[in-house]
C-alpha cells in the first residue's frame, strides 16, 4: 500500500486487500466503523468512506440497522491455487468459527512491533538491566541445575521460581499465597488467555474497563466472550454501574493499583464493592497488576488480592515490565482448586516455559537482585518522569503541562474534546510514538494521549518534546 496515499485511500485499499485475500470471509460481518476506526486511529468518516466505496464496487452490502457485511457471492475474486498433492488451506474459509475470531484479531489489536520511540507506552528501561549480573547468575548454574531444567518441567513452572514469586508477592504485594497457587506462564497475555479458556464460554459476559487494555478485550473477543464496557471513574472501574447494565456478568477484568490507561487508582471502599459483586454473583475478578510495582510514594497501594475475602479474585503478574519483555514470563495466583486445572491447560499450548531461564529468575529474585533493580528502577523512572514533563512544558511554551503521577510507566493527558488521532498521526510523522487515548475506548468519550517515559533517557525525551511542540503549540 502507498503510504503517500490518502488515509482514506489507504484504508480502502487495506479493507479491499482484506476481503479478496480472505481475511474476511464471503457473507462475514465487518467490524462496527467505530469500533475499526478506534484500532485503526483514523477518524470514523475515514472508515465510513472507505466502507461506502467499498459499497458501490460490489465488494460490501449494507444491512440497515445491522451493519455491514462482505458481500456473499465474492468466492470467486481469490484465483484458484494451482493443485498439487493436497489442496492448500485458505486463510479464514476453512478455520471454524472461534479459528476466525482468533484470526481476525488483528483488527482489534495491533501491539507496536517497529522500533522503539518515545513516548511509547509500556516500554521499560531495558538499557538499564543489568545484563552481566543475569549472565553472571546464568553461567554460575551447577551441572545437575542445567541437566535438570533441560528436561520436561511441570507446566504450572519450575518449583523454585514458584516458591521465589510467592515469597516476593508478601513482601512487595501484600499477598499471602502458598508457592503451588503460583502458575508460571509466558507473560500475562497467556494468563488473560488461559483464564478465558478455562473459566468463560462463549457468550458469558465480562466487565471491562472502558477505557482499558486492548490485548484483553481482543483475547476475550477471540474466545466469543461478550465484552462489556463499563465506566471508568475517579475511583476506578464504576462496578455498580457494570452489574445493573450487565446483570449476567460471570467476570470483571480489572488494573485496581494504576488503572491502565487512566492512571486512577481503585479505593478501598470501591474494591470491597467489587469483592461484593463477586462473591454475590459467584463472578471472577481478574486483578492485572501490570506494573504495580512501580509506585512512587511513601505509602505503596496493596494489591486486591492481598484483602480479605478474596477467595474469586484471579491476580495476573508480569516480569516485562519490571524486568524485560524478553523473558515472556508472567504468572497467575490462582485459587488451590483451579492449579491443576490450569497447568493442564498450558500444557496443551506450550508443554512449559524454558527451564533455565525459570531457573535463573528464581535466583534473581531470592538473591535480592530483583529488589535492588526496582530500587534503582523507581528513582530513574521518577527522574525520566520529571524530564518529560519540564521538556513538554518548555518546549509547548506552557501549552502542554502534564500532572506528575505518583505511580506507574506512563502518563495520561486528557482534553475536554477534539480529535487526538489527528495529532497522533502527525507526531508519528515526527518521529514520536503519541498512543490516542480515544484509542482504548468502546463506548467511553474520552479524548487526550498517553505519554510514556520510563524506556527513554534524557535526550530521547528531550528530542520527542521539541518535534512535537510545533503540533502542540
Amino acid at each position: 500500500m502507498p503510504s503517500d496515499a490518502p488515509l482514506r485511500q489507504q484504508v480502502y485499499l487495506r479493507l479491499r486487500a482484506a476481503i479478496e485475500q480472505g481475511t474476511f470471509a464471503p457473507g462475514s460481518k465487518l467490524p462496527p466503523s467505530r469500533e475499526h476506526a478506534q484500532v485503526l486511529g483514523v477518524a470514523r468518516n475515514t472508515v465510513l468512506w472507505a466502507l461506502e466505496r467499498l459499497r458501490a464496487e460490489g465488494y460490501v452490502v449494507a444491512r440497515v440497522g445491522d451493519g455491514s457485511y462482505v458481500a456473499p457471492d465474492l468466492a470467486a475474486l481469490r484465483a484458484p491455487t494451482p493443485r498439487k498433492t493436497s489442496a492448500p488451506l485458505q486463510p479464514t474459509t476453512d478455520l471454524s468459527q472461534r479459528g476466525r475470531l482468533i484470526a481476525e484479531t488483528a483488527l482489534r489489536w495491533r501491539p507496536p512491533t517497529a522500533a522503539v520511540s518515545a513516548y511509547r507506552i509500556g516500554t521499560p528501561a531495558v538499557n538499564a538491566f543489568p545484563f552481566e549480573l543475569w549472565s553472571r547468575l546464568e553461567r554460575g548454574l551447577p551441572e545437575r541445575v542445567r541437566q535438570d531444567t533441560a528436561q520436561y518441567l511441570s507446566p504450572a513452572g519450575h518449583q523454585p521460581l514458584r516458591e521465589a514469586i510467592a515469597q516476593w508477592l508478601l513482601v512487595s504485594r501484600g499477598i499471602r499465597c502458598e508457592a503451588g497457587q503460583v502458575l508460571v506462564t509466558s507473560g500475562s497475555q497467556q494468563a488473560i488467555d488461559l483464564i478465558a479458556r478455562l473459566l468463560l464460554d462463549p457468550g458469558d459476559e465480562v466487565l471491562l474497563e472502558d477505557p482499558g487494555y486492548l490485548g484483553i478485550r481482543a483475547c476475550l473477543v477471540g474466545h466469543g466472550v461478550s465484552a462489556c464496557p463499563v465506566p471508568v471513574d475517579e475511583h476506578g472501574l464504576a462496578i455498580a454501574e457494570g452489574a445493573i447494565r450487565w446483570p449476567n456478568a460471570r467476570m470483571a477484568v480489572v488494573t485496581p493499583t494504576h488503572q491502565f490507561p487512566l492512571g486512577v487508582h481503585m479505593g478501598l471502599s470501591r474494591r470491597l464493592e467489587l469483592l461484593e459483586w463477586a462473591r454475590q454473583h459467584k463472578a471472577w475478578v481478574v486483578e492485572d497488576d501490570y506494573d504495580g510495582e512501580f509506585q512512587y510514594g511513601t505509602h505503596r497501594i496493596p494489591a486486591l488480592c492481598s484483602l480479605p475475602n478474596h477467595g474469586r479474585v484471579l491476580y495476573v503478574g508480569t516480569f516485562s515490565k519490571t524486568l524485560h519483555p524478553g523473558l515472556r514470563l508472567g504468572f497467575i495466583v490462582l485459587p488451590a482448586s483451579l492449579v491443576d486445572a490450569f497447568a493442564s491447560a498450558k500444557s496443551l499450548s506450550d508443554r512449559h516455559s524454558p527451564g533455565a531461564v525459570q531457573e535463573v529468575l528464581a535466583r534473581f529474585i531470592s538473591d535480592g537482585h530483583l529488589l535492588r533493580h526496582l530500587r534503582r528502577m523507581r528513582e530513574l523512572y521518577q527522574e525520566r518522569q520529571g524530564v518529560m514533563i519540564d521538556s513538554l512544558r518548555k518546549a509547548s511554551g506552557g501549552a502542554l503541562q502534564l500532572a506528575p503521577a505518583a505511580q506507574g510507566m506512563h502518563i495520561a493527558h486528557e482534553i475536554a474534546r477534539g480529535d487526538d488521532a489527528h495529532l497522533s498521526r502527525r507526531a508519528g510523522e515526527a518521529g514520536v510514538y503519541l498512543a490516542p487515548l480515544s484509542l482504548y475506548c468502546v463506548q467511553a468519550k474520552r479524548r487526550g494521549w498517553l505519554f510514556g517515559y520510563a524506556g527513554f533517557d534524557d535526550t530521547a525525551l528531550r528530542l520527542a518534546a521539541r518535534n512535537i511542540a510545533p503540533l502542540i503549540r
